[in-house]
């Protein structure tokens, strides 16, 4: 019978498993440190993850049915996430011509100003990266993309604009020598991307 990851005898003689629990403790900083600038804010976790996402990403991402992919949500969870931000006045719908049903979101002045405060939620865990060495920052970039990649080949997250399911993207047999074909160049593992405005998903990931 396999043996959890957090039973610790097993744990401490096996470095597969504390480098999980290691990222299972990362996330519980981020929701920590999210959870302390929602309470400064008065706001839900949710709705400062969603006006980040609004504050950098384009027009047509700035939607509900795909704010609900993205946040792996139902529809009406944010549907009433964008009409308590309304309501405080930190975003506006601008309409479809065609169908009034259908709106992009965009944040208002007094959003983005708030925005440009709260996305600075993460630092604390920035300053440690930052006083990592640049190889072994790059070996950690192309460790966790393949994590990540891998989460999302199996279902367990959805969207993902990284360049491993990219449809620019190719690699050597190796998986270690990389190449954008929108941009007609290798890519060194630095330049590798988690969330590339020119993303196409590729029809096989």
């Amino acid at each position: 019978m396999k043996k959890s990851v957090f039973d610790l005898e097993h744990q401490n003689s096996n470095i597969e498993s504390k480098i999980i629990v290691s990222l299972e403790r990362l996330s519980q900083a981020f929701r920590v440190l999210l959870w302390n600038e929602s309470k400064a804010f008065s706001l839900s976790p949710i709705q400062i993850q969603i006006m980040i996402f609004l504050y950098s990403h384009s027009p047509e991402k700035r939607k509900v049915s795909y704010l609900a992919e993205e946040f792996n949500m139902t529809k009406s969870t944010i549907s009433d996430t964008i009409k308590t931000l309304e309501q405080k006045l930190l975003i506006k719908k601008e309409f479809d011509q065609e169908d009034s049903r259908s709106y992009v979101i965009h944040l208002s002045k007094k959003g983005k100003q708030l925005t440009e405060k709260i996305s600075l939620f993460s630092q604390q865990i920035q300053i440690p990266v930052d006083r990592m060495n640049v190889d072994d920052k790059e070996s950690l970039l192309f460790s966790l993309l393949n994590i990540i990649k891998h989460l999302n080949t199996s279902g367990v997250i959805s969207v993902q604009r990284m360049c491993f399911n990219c449809n620019f993207y190719s690699s050597d047999h190796s998986g270690k020598k990389h190449f954008c074909k929108l941009l007609k160049t290798k890519l060194a593992d630095k330049e590798l991307r988690i969330d590339c405005p020119e993303h196409l998903a590729s029809k096989a990931v």
